[in-house]
């Protein structure tokens, strides 16, 4: 396959104006100052086709680490609204003092970053959400657990739509209302399905089987007739007509807590740490937020219960990514090296070599 992904996306060296840099260094992507434009341009469209409106007040709640994204959403919302902020990944508490400062009516965050803000309210700080008057809730970056959008609605008596941000700039370019299955790109030709190991589009109605979302950003000076494959993949059932929205992950990164970790890197990491003969990346969401644990086998007993070693782990993985990842080490020892490998128990990863899943 010759389309780009996260981890063969060209080099930034020679990129030049505002780059889009990933947390762990992957894709560096370039925003020229028209390219900017036309991504505010699209954002707002997508914005405003969700429901966002002249008298909103908007805050948005999503990281800003290299990628941006939450400050591009905010700019782009206060075209269409009467007043946006973007103030980060806060803690829940601060979350609510800044909506109830800006007086917001819309909040843009993640599917569990709401869901967690939903439940520390209730449980932690025994505040009722109907007090903060959201008319809108806007969730973006994650696969959503199942009917956490009809609760988000029901506890909030706000409209929940779904954003399709696309994974290499962060412009939301597709929505959807939690009754809808497909997104609805709000231009033509932005989205496409591919089969996960070739590089072909295919065409409405589609068959069955696992198939990737491709990404063409023909509003990109540079980039426009690149098709990009973003990681996110659907099962089609057959005779869809338009794409569904991502409920799967495939290739080298997992998406963990909104953001792209990827298993390649986490294993040149460990491999350059003597003494790892196997490791397992777990990732699970058993309440409201993802959480990721590496269970690590060594190869000798006199390094299970060594806390240096397991701090190098720890400090490899965090130089690697802002995701928080617990470090687990088995009490058996095992001499055989075997590949690392991931257990999603969420159901959302399928596999690291797209050829497989074919």
């Amino acid at each position: 396959m010759s389309w780009p992904t996260r981890s063969t996306f060209p080099a930034g060296r020679t990129a030049q104006g505002l780059l889009l840099v990933s947390p762990d260094g992957g894709p560096v992507v370039p925003l020229a100052a028209s390219d900017r434009k036309a991504a505010l341009e699209l954002a707002s469209d997508t914005l405003t086709a969700a429901g966002l409106g002249p008298s909103d007040r908007v805050v948005v709640a999503l990281n800003n680490d290299g990628e941006q994204s939450g400050p591009l959403l905010a700019e782009a919302a206060a075209g269409v609204a009467q007043a946006a902020a973007s103030v980060g990944p806060r803690g829940r508490l601060r979350l609510h003092t800044a909506l109830e400062s800006v007086q917001a009516t819309a909040l843009i965050t993640t599917p569990t970053g709401a869901m967690d803000f939903l439940a520390r309210l209730h449980l932690e700080f025994l505040l009722d959400p109907l007090d903060l008057e959201l008319r809108h809730i806007l969730l973006v970056g994650e696969v959503p657990s199942p009917n956490s959008y009809r609760q988000l609605a029901a506890e909030f008596e706000a409209s929940v739509r779904e954003l399709y941000a696309d994974p290499f700039f962060g412009v939301p370019i597709a929505h959807r209302a939690p009754s809808e299955s497909s997104l609805t790109p709000v231009r033509d030709g932005l989205l496409a399905l591919a089969p996960v190991d070739k590089d072909v589009m295919l065409d409405a109605p589609y068959g069955d089987g696992l198939a990737e979302v491709v990404l063409t950003p023909s509003w990109h000076s540079s980039l426009g007739e690149t098709p990009l494959r973003t990681g996110q993949a659907v099962r089609l059932e057959g005779g869809e007509k338009n794409i569904p929205a991502p409920a799967h992950t495939v290739g080298d990164h997992v998406l963990v807590r909104g953001r792209w970790l990827s298993v390649s890197k986490v294993g040149a990491a460990l491999a350059r740490i003597d003494g790892v003969s196997q490791w397992d990346l777990r990732i699970s969401r058993e309440g409201t937020l993802d959480a990721a644990a590496l269970h690590i086998t060594f190869n000798r007993d006199t390094l299970v219960k060594n806390p240096m070693w397991k701090s190098r782990i720890a400090q490899a993985l965090y130089a690697l990514t802002p995701v928080s990842i617990d470090v687990v080490i088995e009490e058996r020892v095992s001499e055989e090296r075997r590949p690392g490998t991931v257990t999603d128990l969420r159901g959302h990863h399928l596999g690291q070599d797209r050829s497989e899943l074919s």
